[in-house]
């Protein structure tokens, strides 16, 4: 297992701000999206900017694992080898898959409102997660944002394992990421020293907070 790398996402996010600067990263008209719900504190602390609503698509018998992730616009990734050791029908399948979206549709709703998802093209647009264990959801992510014609895209990750890294690696533009780890047992959680699962009511405060500090700098 990892050790411990962070106190937890908004220390994350610092850290990740940290690297982005010290490198001289020179990004088109930068636009963050955190990934629900983990990476929005994360993807906060980095940028400000938020969207990308996502969520992998749970085993059945293992609502912590997936074997992929359906995005806002319902495109559905599935991890193919892992499929080939999972036993499930095509019925449960699509079952989950439709679970997933209405979620993914709800929170849509409950965390950008009535705002209009933000126009990416010719944008720098940096996608944020807490962690990549598999990478299906960030490819998800990245498959979402490249029907909507960005400039680049850059995946910027506190810790990833060493699979993810190279499956995101060779999707993006560019791959930014703090820790890559090379364990056979690979969890996310076990390098943060607080890793609390997130409810909406944090997501939505966090980004009230951050649109509000938005506000203000531009007054």
């Amino acid at each position: 297992m990892g050790k411990i790398l962070f106190e937890d996402r908004f220390d994350a996010g610092r850290k990740l701000a940290e690297l982005l600067k010290r490198e001289n990263h020179k990004f088109k008209d930068p636009i963050v999206l955190g990934i629900p719900r983990g990476g929005v504190p994360v993807g906060v602390v980095v940028a400000g900017e938020l969207g990308c609503v996502l969520r992998k698509i749970p085993i059945p018998q293992d609502p912590e694992a997936g074997f992929g992730a359906v995005t806002l616009d319902k495109t559905v990734i599935l991890n193919q080898e892992l499929l080939e050791y999972v036993k499930i029908t095509k019925e449960q399948m699509e079952k989950e898959i439709e679970e997933v979206y209405q979620e993914v549709l709800r929170r849509d709703v409950v965390y950008r409102g009535k705002r209009p998802f933000p126009d990416l093209k010719n944008r720098s647009v940096i996608l944020i997660d807490d962690g990549l264990a598999s990478g299906y959801t960030m490819l998800a992510a990245v498959k979402f944002c490249i029907n909507k014609n960005p400039e680049r895209i850059v995946a910027a990750i506190p810790v990833a394992s060493d699979s993810a890294a190279e499956l995101i690696g060779k999707e993006v533009d560019e791959f930014v990421v703090l820790h890559t780890s090379h364990s056979f047992y690979f969890a996310v959680a076990s390098f943060y020293e607080n890793f609390e699962d997130m409810e909406d009511e944090e997501v939505i405060e966090i980004i009230e907070r951050s649109n509000k500090k938005n506000d203000s700098e531009i007054k």
